[in-house]
């Protein structure tokens, strides 16, 4: 079983989301173990202490032409930290396996261009416990989902193409974060605003100024001298340009 989580509790009329161990604050930094050491898996997530989430990209081969890991190891990175657990499912059929992920994740997110049934899967989701998030390529427009955003705990918009790290951030995603946020804002709500792509010191301040306020960020936290100072030093830059 997950560790016991703090309570949150949303502002709009859906129903209340499950717990979180995340703080509510501006500018979340969630580090993606795909660009660490898959031997050390441990070692690293440790040497981010300071960060609000360990991002968990979860790859099947089929729906991105990558192939990462799969629940056994999500189970196993549950075992050694009590930190959130945010799993990114690229993969074909999320309404077949999503629910299995929340079972021992905090927040699992489908792509909504694999989802059959996205409403009903976010419903179940959140029902096991999880936070339930869509995920979005950068060419698929956010304006067909409006109406089922609040049944959402997070909006992830992926600023690369999904499938593999260490790739270059695409500016071209930037109107639809803009457009995305004024969504959110008119909602009301705490529904989080997450990215997954490109992100670094050079691409951070940009993206909280378009309204981000979650932070995926793989190679520029694990491929640096100290990682966990980098994670401060990006939480600090977007806040300040939040």
């Amino acid at each position: 079983m997950r560790p016991a989580a703090r309570s949150f509790v949303r502002d709009s009329g859906a129903r209340d989301p499950p717990n979180t161990k995340v703080r509510n604050v501006a500018s979340r930094i969630m580090p993606s173990i795909l660009s660490a050491d898959f031997a050390n898996l441990q070692t690293a997530i440790e040497s981010v202490p300071s960060s609000d989430a360990i991002h968990v990209d979860v790859m099947d081969n089929h729906f991105v032409p990558n192939l990462t890991l799969g629940l056994p190891v999500v189970e196993s990175i549950r075992k050694i930290t009590d930190k959130m657990l945010d799993i990114h499912l690229m993969i074909e059929q999320p309404d077949r396996w999503a629910p299995g992920y929340a079972e021992v994740a905090d927040s699992v997110t489908f792509h909504v261009e694999a989802a059959a049934a996205p409403v009903r899967l976010a419903r179940e989701l959140r029902s096991l416990g999880a936070r339930a998030a869509m995920a979005l390529k950068p060419a698929t427009p956010i304006e067909p989902y409006e109406d089922l955003l609040l049944e959402l705990d997070m909006v992830l918009i992926m600023t690369v193409e999904p499938g593999f790290g260490g790739q270059s951030f695409l500016d071209l995603c930037l109107p639809k974060i803009t457009r995305t946020r004024a969504m959110l804002d008119k909602l009301g709500g705490d529904i989080w605003l997450q990215i997954d792509g490109g992100v670094s010191a050079e691409t951070i301040e940009r993206c909280a100024a378009a309204g981000v306020d979650s932070f995926v960020a793989g190679s520029s936290v694990f491929g640096a001298e100290d990682p966990d100072a980098t994670v401060i030093k990006l939480r600090e830059m977007a806040a300040a340009a939040a």
